[in-house]
């Protein structure tokens, strides 16, 4: 009897643990995050980070361990550019859609992420003047992508995530150069519930 029951308990948790990773899950959450900007070019200018912001919703569904985590998010991207002695702040807002691919580790309230996907951004305003006085382009493509990299953890309803955006296109308009958007977000997110 005393060997039973531990094998007992053993093979239930397993059990329990196994049907919830099988068990799809979906949730649905507000988000907003700090953000640094980089515009990346091939030695045209300089440019220096700048922090942004980002706020919006996050859902996530579940199933077998992995998850999709689609968001919706209000950025603002703020850049300082460099050349031939003159500086400008250069800021746009855009609509970011990341579609993530991701899997958690741990088990309950407390676990960790990884995820990565693509970033879908749509401009919706950007210092047009100030771009034609320092670079030789007129302004930004109206959408953009970006490739996301990142971390997270999870702690009951919180979420907490470390993310690395790399520019994959162009975004100046009418320029001979290439010119991508990089940029770091930490970002603090709360689950408003889950299914």
């Amino acid at each position: 009897m005393k060997k039973f029951l531990p094998a007992l308990l053993l093979l239930l948790s397993g059990a329990t643990v196994t049907q919830a990773q099988i068990l799809p899950s979906f949730e649905i959450g507000l988000k907003g995050a700090l953000n640094y900007s980089k515009l990346k070019d091939d030695n045209f200018f300089n440019s220096k980070n700048k922090a942004g912001y980002q706020a919006g919703l996050y859902s996530r569904i579940g199933v077998l361990g992995f998850h999709v985590q689609p968001e919706l998010y209000i950025t603002g991207k703020n850049i300082e550019i460099n050349k031939d002695s003159k500086a400008e702040d250069i800021k746009f807002t855009s609509v970011d859609i990341p579609v993530l691919l991701g899997k958690r580790f741990g088990l309950g309230p407390i676990g960790a992420r990884i995820q990565t996907g693509p970033v879908f951004s749509f401009i919706t305003n950007d210092d047009g003047d100030k771009i034609k006085n320092i670079t030789d382009f007129s302004e930004y493509k109206k959408s953009s992508t970006a490739w996301a990299f990142g971390a997270g953890v999870d702690i009951s309803s919180l979420r907490v995530d470390l993310r690395y955006e790399l520019g994959l296109n162009d975004m100046a308009k009418g320029s001979t150069h290439s010119q991508k958007i990089n940029m770091w977000s930490i970002g603090l997110g709360y689950r408003l519930f889950k299914i």
